[in-house]
């Protein structure tokens, strides 16, 4: 991944110096294992570990891999010069796979578990603005067209519902990556005991697998990518309707905007959505890791490796960059700007049309045929879009459509543009986050 994406301790997870490491944890892990069987004896693998462990060498793996043309016998090959005659009990009965793919079990464990940190993150920032902003009247949208009055605190509640859904899914994702394979070429533990496995795996904390055959099966590497891709997706979701909250022609939510910022360098007055623009972008390249994940699959007979060339790629840059987009989305959602007086004003530009459902269902309520009051609501409507004449005026300026309403109906049409397009925000605050409520609303007050 790019420098410029790779951001915290996430990097950390991916590097070269790692991953050899954590191949050397599983090795170091495997003779272990070894002497509690009593076949290795506790002063051989006290030299293994005393000789490898501080001696490991990127240069020198990367410096026999260029000759021998297999990353994990280069890497045995450095063990090897380093430990001397019990290099012999490296490996013993192992196949490459059984240390690649519980390894990268291990890293991507380490990888989602800082990225679930960040989902709680934005979840908490969300949580927060939402009841900042649960009262904040705004216009709600179809079709990118004005419909019915929301309140920004339910669009907030929404996303942060949406988050919780993919904390769940990741923690899934994570439950079916915390496994280990240590069964030998083809997965038949013939030269190994399948207590060995049982007992490598209790000590790196993850499971053995029920059954392998010469590795892990990709199933669970596809759901894990295609995770990250649904939160990203959901990222990209976010930020798209804050970038059209932030237009010009509606300017009601943008994003945060420093003092020494530029946004364009040829128009001074520009303020870009830049940041939601860059998760939109970055979104992209997630869902395309996602197909890649699934394409992986597919391999031929026990194992062939045109799985490994692609994970190379898609696991440190997917779990990246959606530690990336998190940490811009975190931003966003904390320091972003909120205008209620323009989301008043943008409903004022409706002229009222936004009560058309509401006019509609009283006629329906006081006898008229549905069908006719639609007929009489719609052409009303469509004359105030064109006009600017407002909705209301010209709705009770029929004769007919006044005499199925009330005084009470009439004065509320006139003076309540929002009241009940509102009125189940606690309600729904409630069910979003539940026992959180009082705790949350004496923390605002």
């Amino acid at each position: 991944m790019l420098d410029r994406y790779t951001k915290g301790e996430i990097g950390a997870v991916w590097t070269d110096y790692q991953t050899y490491y954590t191949w050397l944890e599983v090795e170091l892990a495997v003779c272990e294992a070894w002497v509690e069987l009593g076949e290795m004896s506790q002063k051989v693998y006290e030299d293994i570990k005393t000789k490898t462990i501080h001696t490991l060498s990127v240069d020198r793996i990367h410096a026999i891999e260029r000759s021998v043309k297999h990353n994990v016998i280069a890497f045995l090959t450095h063990l090897a010069e380093n430990v001397g005659d019990n290099s012999r009990f490296i490996h013993k009965g192992l196949t490459s796979s059984d240390v690649l793919d519980t390894a990268l079990s291990m890293q991507t464990v380490a990888a989602a578990n800082l990225l679930i940190s960040l989902v709680k993150q934005l979840e908490n920032v969300l949580k927060q603005k939402a009841f900042e902003h649960k009262n904040t009247i705004m216009m709600g949208r179809s079709h990118g067209m004005h419909a019915e009055p929301i309140t920004f605190g339910l669009k907030l509640a929404n996303w942060y519902s949406e988050m919780q859904r993919n904390r769940e899914r990741l923690i899934q994702a994570i439950k079916w990556m915390r496994y280990g394979k240590i069964s030998g070429a083809v997965g038949t533990y013939a030269h190994i005991p399948p207590k060995l496995e049982e007992i490598v795996c209790k000590k790196l904390g993850l499971i053995p697998a029920d059954v392998s055959n010469q590795i892990l099966q990709r199933d669970r590497h596809a759901q894990f990518i295609t995770t990250l891709a649904i939160i990203g997706s959901s990222l990209d979701k976010f930020a798209t309707e804050i970038r059209h909250l932030a237009r010009t022609e509606i300017h009601e939510v943008e994003e945060p905007f420093t003092k020494k910022q530029k946004g364009s360098s040829s128009m001074p007055h520009k303020r870009n959505p830049m940041r939601s623009e860059n998760i939109c972008g970055c979104s992209r390249v997630l869902r395309g890791y996602a197909l890649t994940a699934m394409e992986n699959m597919a391999l031929w007979h026990e194992r062939d490796i045109s799985h490994s060339s692609a994970e190379r790629i898609i696991f440190p840059d997917a779990t990246i960059l959606l530690y990336h987009m998190l940490t811009k989305m975190i931003n966003v959602v904390e320091n972003m700007q909120v205008y209620p007086e323009n989301m008043k004003m943008n409903m004022d530009m409706s002229s009222s049309v936004q009560l058309s459902q509401k006019v509609l269902l009283l006629l329906v309520d006081a006898g008229m045929r549905r069908e006719d009051a639609y007929k009489k609501v719609q052409c009303y409507a469509m004359e105030s879009i064109n006009s600017r004449c407002k909705f209301i005026d010209l709705i009770l300026s029929d004769e007919v459509i006044y005499g199925y309403l009330k005084t009470e109906d009439i004065q509320a049409l006139k003076t309540d543009l929002s009241g009940d397009y509102v009125k189940h925000v606690d309600y729904t605050f409630d069910k979003v986050f539940g026992d959180d409520l009082n705790r949350i609303v004496d923390f605002l007050l």
